[in-house]
């Protein structure tokens, strides 16, 4: 990284009231550049795990639809003290960014894609990654859930995203990774494959949270991962339960964020639908 590039890092925290720390990583993981504030460690981890992050999300694209376009777009880790952003920054590199609660989230995002742009001359390649290609009806994870696995289908899930215009699927799974239930519309298989992804990117999202430069009381809340043909979710339940969902593109998100985080008591009462892990 030179001097020229670290400067432009440091544009982000110096005309983005809020912002804390930026951070410039290959898709291998490997720290490009960051602000001057943040120590070492903290940049080897922060590039380390948002690499992870990406992999997974590119995995289970097929999660939130299986349009041809799947490409990523951007991933938002919300915690009690602060957000993170990630955007793509070219060909194999990503740009991250931490701000307090109370930052403008229009404002950070016009200004990281700005620095993008100006980055243009070192990173030329478009700031997006392909997800890969859509799952084919052959495939076995496309198909609906069996009616012979009864307590499978959860009726709470069911009913959010039948009322939700765009809503796809839902899936609750513990901190084991295992899934306690779905919508019926997904495959236990899905169900399986989505769940195991979404307890590593919890991991790594929770392997973020010193980047926000907040108390050592941090709670992550959710994680939102936005691609050209949908958005997928991963929040917070209690317990160390998650709820994971997908939605198309041109869905109602807030609707659909409040609709999740309000069934989330219903989905978590009684000891068969509790986990062990602290979320």
């Amino acid at each position: 990284m030179t001097a020229d590039l670290s400067w432009m890092l440091e544009d982000i925290v110096r005309n983005v009231p809020k912002a804390r720390h930026a951070v410039l990583l290959s898709a291998d993981g490997l720290p490009r550049g960051a602000t001057e504030d943040l120590s070492a460690k903290d940049v080897r981890t922060i590039s380390a795990a948002m690499a992870g992050m990406q992999s997974l999300s590119r995995a289970i694209a097929h999660f939130a639809g299986d349009e041809a376009d799947r490409r990523w777009s951007q991933t938002i880790i919300e915690f009690s003290h602060g957000w993170i952003f990630l955007i793509g920054a070219g060909q194999g590199a990503y740009l991250a960014a931490a701000a307090a609660p109370e930052v403008d989230m229009q404002q950070i995002s016009f200004r990281m894609h700005r620095l993008v742009a100006r980055l243009g001359d070192n990173l030329t390649s478009p700031p997006r990654v392909d997800a890969g290609r859509a799952k084919t009806a052959d495939d076995p994870r496309s198909r609906p859930a069996s009616a012979g696995a009864p307590g499978f289908v959860l009726p709470e899930l069911d009913q959010v995203v039948a009322e939700v215009a765009g809503a796809r699927h839902a899936v609750l799974l513990g901190g084991d990774g295992l899934p306690r239930g779905a919508t019926s519309g997904l495959s236990r298989d899905l169900a399986d494959t989505i769940s195991a992804a979404m307890t590593g990117i919890h991991a790594y999202s929770r392997a973020t949270s010193p980047f926000t430069g907040g108390p050592g009381d941090t709670r992550w809340r959710q994680t939102v991962i936005e691609f050209e043909h949908g958005w997928i979710f991963l929040i917070a339940a209690g317990d160390g339960t998650f709820l994971a969902a997908a939605a198309e593109r041109d869905a109602d998100i807030e609707e659909f964020s409040t609709r999740l985080h309000g069934v989330v008591p219903r989905l978590t009462q009684g000891p068969a639908r509790a986990g062990s892990a602290d979320a």
